[in-house]
């Protein structure tokens, strides 16, 4: 514990010789409000999904009922026509028996008075079974559009990003194979610059072409209002050789705040933007040779999309509030 408060210390203490504490304690108060609207945002993804398997497997049941009661419904339709073809041969044997046999008659009309109840208990069940029917299918109708709609939320929000990852490589051309690359995965859109195109070795100031690659990326992204952005410091697990003991910490987090301060400069508002730094505890591949530490030595620039000005999104969220 005294290790870890000693190490804080002496971060605080490098951090506030290259960032003043007022714009430190704001980007530190702005990286814990993005984290934070961030597992919000997967959250509700994260619901949005769980209610869309929940209402397809919904729709499906229901799907399985309705069929099932159709085959019953046709079932007894057929019993009703054949119990009315009984009553009508009935009917028509107690008229020829009527001259012949009192008592044949009496035994005729009580089987036709029990065969007319029967036939009254079945068209009553058949009257409540299309009753059944009819809110079922009501029903089925309603989860249909539930689904639809939850599958057109998902897919608007997959389409925007989609969209601006193609906007962000095709404004990046020029740096394919530098060291940069774009992709989108679990709904954002992940930029990942090796430092090779950012900085010199052990240097955190964005060098010349590094700048044009952020700016430009600034650029894209300053048009669209709807996302928030989240830069990551990385580097290998190689320790810092330097006489002020600076750590591969510190200086993935002065890298980040490079970018951040460069980005902001090519205009993309400060208050949608944060830093965090995780040094060499989030490599993407193991440090086992020259060529794998050099792809760990990174700024990743994380595109988070603002999930409640998605298209109908609003609407979605109060009909499941009526749930």
């Amino acid at each position: 514990m005294f290790k870890k408060l000693s190490l804080i210390a002496l971060s605080l203490t490098l951090l506030t010789s290259c960032v003043s504490k007022k714009i430190f304690t704001d980007l530190e108060t702005k990286y814990a409000n993005l984290k934070k609207e961030n597992r919000s945002l997967s959250d509700e993804n994260g619901r949005l999904q769980s209610e869309l398997t929940k209402a397809k497997k919904e729709l499906k049941d229901m799907t399985e009922s309705y069929d099932s009661a159709v085959t019953d419904r046709n079932l007894w339709e057929n019993e009703y026509k054949a119990l009315i073809i009984e009553h009508e041969n009935l009917e028509a044997s107690y008229k020829a028996l009527e001259e012949n046999s009192s008592a044949s008659i009496a035994a005729n009309s009580k089987k036709n008075r029990e065969l007319l109840a029967q036939l009254e208990a079945k068209g009553q069940a058949l009257t409540a079974e299309n009753q059944r029917l009819e809110k079922l299918k009501k029903e089925l109708e309603n989860r249909s559009k539930r689904v639809t709609e939850l599958e057109n939320v998902i897919a608007a929000k997959d389409a925007n990003m989609r969209a601006l990852k193609d906007a962000i490589s095709k404004a990046l051309t020029n740096f394919e194979g530098k060291g940069l690359t774009v992709e989108q995965r679990d709904g954002k859109v992940y930029i990942s610059m090796e430092n090779k195109l950012l900085f010199q070795s052990g240097s955190w100031s964005v060098g010349t072409e590094g700048k044009k690659a952020v700016q430009q990326l600034g650029n894209v992204l300053a048009e669209n209002p709807d996302i928030a952005v989240l830069i990551e410091g990385h580097t290998d697990n190689v320790p810092m050789r330097s006489k002020y003991n600076i750590t591969n910490w510190n200086l993935a987090f002065d890298r980040a705040y490079s970018v951040l301060k460069t980005m902001i400069g090519a205009g993309f508002p400060r208050e949608r933007v944060s830093i965090s730094s995780y040094g060499e505890t989030k490599p993407i591949i193991n440090n086992s040779s020259k060529e794998n530490r050099a792809l760990n030595r990174r700024i990743e620039i994380v595109v988070v999309p603002d999930l409640s000005k998605l298209p109908g999104n609003g609407e979605i969220e109060q009909m499941f509030s009526k749930q």
